[in-house]
């Protein structure tokens, strides 16, 4: 009888992850584990868990742990700062894409069991994105100003609009949570100021909350790096790296912040790019499996 918890003694000890396979663990995760939701992409993970500063991803045969340096439950910003870089997450995004479109997609059994339409589905999304990342590659500041002053703002109406409808629903028990009411309205009303609000106070909110988590996290690293490679083993030179690179990138900021803001509209419309090949690949091989189960 094991418990994945049994295997995780390396992690302090300078181990950055340990990978027990699934068959070592013949315990379920206890309830001490949260599915965690949001996550740096990882090629493979099928899902994610969290502990504390430990973190899980599960693969079909794995379970892959590390051990953050900050609980995001806890210390959500300086998690996002220590734990996952700006730079670190656009780089592992890609990864996990380019990962994605080798991976095999479907089994027989699911193919027989309706699945004729999947194929068909992946494809129409993948060249829905791929026309969407070509349109924002190509249009980076046209798409940055649909964003900022049309998508945001009908976002926020929507999430306002939502708690208002929310709190209505209680005036069936005779009982109306005016606070819940009010701050359906205050946040409309937020969303409709976002409308008129000049392109800007966008770019310079956005590109100031950007350069300052690249500032944190490239000064966090590089202090974590003076204290010797243990300190990083997750990886020094690539750690140290993206530390130089945030600060560099705040440099430019500063200097030419529309060719930053270009950039980085451009790196969005390569994952949206990127994405939809992934999806369009694994479409067509879908479609082949489903018409030789000998090819997977």
């Amino acid at each position: 009888m094991s418990v994945l918890d049994d295997f995780l003694e390396p992690l302090h000890h300078g181990v950055w992850e340990v990978i027990i396979p699934k068959k070592s663990v013949t315990q379920p995760l206890d309830q001490v584990w949260e599915k965690s939701g949001i996550n740096i992409p990882s090629p493979g993970t099928i899902a994610s868990y969290r502990n504390g500063q430990y973190h899980v991803h599960e693969t079909l045969t794995e379970w892959r742990v590390h051990l953050d340096n900050y609980d995001p439950k806890r210390h959500p910003f300086l998690h996002l700062i220590d734990d996952a870089p700006l730079l670190l997450m656009i780089g592992d995004t890609f990864a996990a894409l380019i990962a994605g479109s080798r991976e095999k997609t479907g089994d027989e059994d699911t193919i027989l069991e309706g699945q004729t339409n999947a194929w068909q589905d992946l494809v129409l999304v993948g060249l829905l994105l791929i026309l969407i990342g070509l349109f924002i590659i190509t249009n980076p500041v046209y798409t940055f100003h649909g964003i900022t002053q049309i998508l945001i703002p009908l976002v926020i109406i929507g999430i306002g609009t939502f708690t208002v409808w929310k709190s209505m629903r209680f005036r069936s028990s005779g009982s109306l949570p005016k606070d819940l009411l009010y701050r359906g309205i205050g946040i409309i009303l937020v969303g409709i100021i976002a409308f008129y609000l000049p392109l800007a106070v966008w770019v310079t909110v956005i590109l100031g909350i950007l350069a300052l988590w690249m500032l944190s996290s490239g000064i966090m690293l590089l202090g974590r790096a003076l204290k010797g490679r243990s300190a990083i083993p997750e990886g020094f030179v690539s750690r140290v790296g993206i530390a130089v690179l945030s600060i560099v990138l705040v440099g430019l900021i500063i200097i030419n912040p529309q060719d930053v803001l270009a950039l980085l509209m451009v790196i969005m419309g390569s994952v949206a790019l990127v994405l939809g090949v992934v999806l369009l690949v694994n479409g067509i091989r879908l479609k082949r499996r489903m018409e030789d189960p000998r090819t997977a």
